[in-house]
């Protein structure tokens, strides 16, 4: 290194420091294109109870399958991130994911071949767990209910929260 150094002592400073940049620059990008696998990716799967979820992606889509007991859907979307699966309690499958325009989107599917779905500005997370809206509750079965918690900020004339189930609510 120091053969190098002696050989510039001739250039400017900045030069010299400007070159040094452009070369840890190029290390930095060749690395990371280095680094990227060539044609498409491996899918991404989890098992979650007698669910499944699946994914794929190419350069310009994603693919996702959730397969259970009351049958396999299939769907195909470009989008910025995900999908991305996560096994609550054991039993409910969740995925998430954001379109390319930016919306995400929260969906939950359960053994009994029920699932729900909302936007993720709808949903929260504290502690740990995923709170839902209170709405989500009754169109949950019974046993897969505990596996969240609830909240009552979202309160819409087509969709109104009981006053009995704000109980229920966290917040």
């Amino acid at each position: 290194m120091s053969a190098s150094v002696e050989s510039c002592e001739h250039l400017p400073r900045s030069t010299l420091m400007r070159g040094i940049g452009l070369v840890l620059l190029s290390m930095v990008l060749g690395g990371q294109a280095h680094g990227q696998a060539a044609g498409t990716p491996a899918p991404a799967s989890l098992t979650c109870g007698t669910l499944k979820g699946e994914s794929s992606r190419t350069a310009s889509t994603s693919q996702w399958t959730i397969s259970g007991p009351s049958g396999k859907t299939t769907e195909t979307g470009t989008l910025r991130s995900g999908p991305r699966f996560e096994c609550i309690d054991g039993a409910v499958l969740v995925m998430e994911f954001t379109s390319s325009a930016g919306h995400s989107v929260f969906e939950a599917y359960f053994p009994d071949g029920g699932n729900v779905a909302y936007g993720r500005q709808q949903i929260d997370r504290r502690g740990g767990r995923i709170v839902l809206p209170i709405q989500a509750k009754a169109r949950i079965a019974a046993p897969y209910r505990a596996a969240f918690d609830y909240h009552c900020k979202l309160n819409m004339p087509a969709d109104p929260i009981e006053p009995t189930a704000r109980a229920d609510c966290i917040f």
